[in-house]
């Protein structure tokens, strides 16, 4: 008999618009929790409400208001399995309104996968005082979540695009702020993708190149748990 498979639970955590439900809509269509077909019927729906960029959102923004707001407002579950794990993956929401159900999600969790946004003004206006970034990390990390990813996301708008320069500068920032709080930030991998695109969530992007430090895909880093 083969080995049982580890059940783990990941739960998606950051600023608002920064991408967390796309991100993970997209994850999951890659690893084959969702098909071809439903992705297209959600882009089709997207498109005709002007949503387009939606598509992936809408695996987990299930809700109607969540669908017409364009942000997740409850907690969305979706189970599918890699290689060596059956995983369910929480999405959180990212608005200041919906911190409850936020915690909710996040004190269910083995694992946190922070998302925060690479876009010119975006990562600045995630990680200050007023953005979710750092509640988001802190709350996780008092919750006992102690293992994390940090998934720079949106690289492909960084000016110019995939820029290694931008992913360091995010990088080093995040890294200063989840070692105050208490995470070990050497066992934290910091990976750049592009939830929209698709770029280094399962296989090695071409986008990113050999010689970033940390350039692990997502499924990397979410194997070497």
């Amino acid at each position: 008999m083969g080995k049982e498979k580890t059940h783990i639970n990941i739960v998606v955590i950051g600023h608002v618009d920064s991408g967390k439900s796309t991100t993970t809509g997209h994850l999951i269509y890659k690893c084959g929790g969702i098909d071809k077909r439903t992705i297209d019927r959600f882009e089709k729906e997207a498109a005709e409400v002007g949503k387009g960029s939606f598509k992936y959102a809408w695996v987990l923004d299930k809700l109607k208001a969540e669908r017409e707001r364009g942000i997740t407002i409850d907690i969305s579950l979706w189970k599918f399995e890699t290689k060596k794990y059956y995983i369910t993956i929480i999405d959180a929401p990212g608005h200041r309104d919906f911190i409850k159900n936020m915690i909710t999600g996040t004190s269910q969790a083995d694992c946190a996968v922070l998302i925060v946004a690479s876009g010119v003004g975006e990562f600045e206006s995630g990680i200050s005082k007023n953005g979710q970034t750092r509640e988001h990390v802190l709350l996780a990390y008092t919750l006992g979540v102690k293992q994390l990813i940090v998934a720079v996301n949106k690289m492909d708008i960084t000016e110019p695009p995939y820029s290694s320069a931008r992913f360091e500068e995010i990088s080093k920032e995040v890294k200063a702020y989840i070692k105050k709080i208490g995470y070990n930030s050497e066992a934290v991998a910091f990976v750049p993708i592009s939830g929209w695109h698709g770029d280094n969530m399962i296989e090695p992007s071409n986008k990113v190149r050999a010689d970033w430090d940390r350039a692990n895909s997502m499924q990397h880093s979410h194997s070497n748990l």
